[in-house]
């Protein structure tokens, strides 16, 4: 059954890996394969528990006699709800940064984002997109990021292959980004609400590398392209009404919005509570502010767009389901022992970290680097606050999705937006962001030295 239910895990894998050809939806994969996974995983749940948690069990029955109905409650009350706890700790934040940056979308507070990139040079605006977007994925998730940019993008450059060359060094600047905060991409806050980093530390080992990651490639496509870019400047977008909230109210919301992410980590060092808990408080600010700066609205249409997130609706729920399902199918797959099997194999045949962080690296550029980061986090025992090996898995798993556009949800994004090809992304661009990856690498390595 062990083996049933680690090949369930791995066929998942083999789907998310393809599901640009298959068209099969990764949050669909992930779903099937935890509730599948666990179902098995009851079902012979004497097995299990005896050679996982007899000592556990045995106190938990009290002196009653053991019996199948007692396992199943033991598992659904000591093994199960454990996993579901740190999953949803991973998805309320995710959903209420989600939600944050929707709201703020919709007051227009991200409109000097194409004010910014006003300018014919394509040079100084491949350089201007790759900032921006590595400055809001740090402090916001990848995907959003790269989807935001996207479309500001669109609105600016007409020509379709330029618009892959901008649109590749977006998705480089947003999963760089991404990699260096806590916040920014989901296997960075599964590793700081297990634990396993802090905050500060974690920025400090990866700003570098990361940088370097981006840098590299960045300068490289910027080299290749024309002297002028063929662009609309646009100066605002028409929302559909024209109760435009003032400047100063927008530039507000955005402080809070954005300053109450920064203040995140400062407020879980303080109350030692679950990030997410920071990130809902956040939210409620934002939101009692945005139903007072939008009261005057009093057509249905507008008020139901300008006070109900369309996040709440569905929004990114595929990538919130996707993250819950790949966590708990870890969960399952670590519950019947293979993993720590694996790691006690691996450790006696001599592999290192830094061959498993390339190991990472490799995976993560065919498989979702989400997916790749949480397998390689859990397949290593707890370990040290802020030992280098998490650092090595989160800046390979993230930067490698660089490679192939198939190994990050920007990437695909990227590839259903403009209609790219796998292959003109490596020729043009994936191979440049190897180099880069490989440079940053032999910085962190040098610097965990």
């Amino acid at each position: 059954m062990t083996l049933i239910i680690v090949g369930i895990l791995l066929f998942g894998y083999l789907l998310i890996a393809t599901e640009s050809v298959t068209n099969v939806n990764k949050a669909a994969v992930a779903i099937f394969a935890c509730t599948v996974g666990w179902v098995l995983y009851i079902s012979y749940g004497t097995d299990f528990v005896m050679s996982q948690h007899a000592s556990e069990y045995s106190v938990f029955l009290q002196g009653a006699s053991p019996s199948s109905i007692a396992v199943k409650e033991f598992i659904a009350s000591n093994i199960f709800l454990k996993y579901v706890g740190k999953a949803c700790e991973i998805v309320l934040f995710l959903l209420a940064t989600r939600t944050i940056v929707e709201i703020l979308d919709n007051n227009e507070c991200f409109d000097f984002i194409t004010q910014m990139l006003e300018t014919r040079s394509s040079k100084k605006m491949v350089w201007l997109l790759g900032i921006v977007t590595l400055l809001i994925s740090a402090n916001l998730d990848n995907l959003t990021t790269t989807v935001m940019m996207l479309v500001v993008m669109r609105r600016l450059v007409h020509n379709r292959r330029q618009r892959l060359i901008y649109g590749s060094a977006i998705v480089l600047a947003a999963n760089c980004g991404g990699a260096m905060t806590v916040i920014g991409s989901p296997a960075g806050l599964m590793l700081w609400s297990a634990g396993q980093v802090s905050a500060s530390h974690f920025f400090m080992s990866l700003v570098v590398p990361c940088l370097l990651a981006w840098a590299i490639p960045t300068w490289w496509i910027a080299r290749e392209l024309p002297e002028h870019v063929e662009s609309d400047m646009m100066l605002m977008s028409f929302r559909g009404d024209d109760m435009r909230l003032p400047v100063w109210q927008r530039v507000l919301m955005l402080l809070i919005g954005i300053g109450g992410l920064w203040f995140i980590p400062t407020f879980h060092n303080i109350t030692k509570l679950s990030p997410f808990l920071g990130a809902l408080c956040v939210l409620g600010v934002l939101w009692v502010v945005n139903e007072i700066f939008n009261r005057s609205i009093m057509e249905m249409d507008s008020m139901t767009e300008r006070r109900i997130p369309k996040v709440l609706y569905y929004g990114h729920h595929q990538l919130i389901l996707f993250a819950l399902g790949m966590m708990l199918a870890w969960g399952v797959v670590k519950e019947t022992g293979a993993i720590n099997a694996l790691w006690d194999f691996m450790q006696a045949q001599g592999v290192t970290n830094w061959m498993l962080a390339l190991g990472a690296g490799a995976v993560s550029s065919v498989l979702d680097n989400f997916a790749t980061a949480g397998t390689f986090i859990v397949l290593h025992p707890q370990g040290e606050m802020n030992d280098a090996y998490w650092s090595m898995i989160a800046y390979m798993s993230a930067v490698g999705g660089n490679i192939l556009t198939v190994g990050s949800m920007s990437g695909l994004a990227l590839m259903r937006t403009e209609k790219m090809h796998v292959g003109w992304y490596f020729t043009h661009v994936g191979w440049k962001a190897l180099v880069g990856l490989l440079v940053g690498f032999a910085v962190l390595m040098l610097s965990s030295l």
